[in-house]
């Protein structure tokens, strides 16, 4: 793999792309599972959708993990994103909300809102890669 000049390279993600026809695609790590990414979305996310798929993916892990951690251990996640796209070509994203819904016994609100903020701006590698101008917010439904 070619390195980029004074990076330094803890590890390499791989994966691998086949055309299925049309807009359609089956993408994964070579070998193993794959998943349909459709421009359409008639078979499955587009690439704009993936994209905001793996960031609320991402995010969710840690704010599982780090609840986990505390001893109050989410019973329930799940994330809604909205993705607003610019009017211009390419319509690449201008903002992201992420709407969380958490349900859990004991969990305090302060420190799901923590485990959500740690999540987003200091731990998803997902997020990192994105232009940091790039506005992410996002609320919280806490349900105990």
């Amino acid at each position: 793999m070619e390195t980029i000049p004074g990076v330094e390279v803890k590890s390499v993600n791989r994966v691998h792309l086949t055309w299925i026809g049309d807009h359609r695609f089956d993408a994964g790590r070579p070998g193993g599972v794959t998943h349909r990414i459709d421009a359409d979305a008639v078979t499955g996310p587009g690439p704009v959708d993936t994209l905001l798929n793996a960031l609320a993916a991402c995010t969710a892990v840690d704010v599982v993990d780090i609840l986990a951690k505390r001893r109050t251990p989410a019973r329930s996640l799940e994330v809604d994103v909205e993705g607003a796209r610019g009017a211009s070509t390419p319509a690449r994203l201008v903002g992201i909300l992420l709407k969380y819904r958490i349900t859990g016994e004991g969990i305090e609100r302060v420190h799901a809102e923590r485990a959500i903020e740690l999540a987003v701006t200091k731990y998803c590698s997902v997020r990192d890669s994105l232009d940091p101008n790039l506005p992410v917010r996002w609320t919280l439904e806490l349900e105990g």
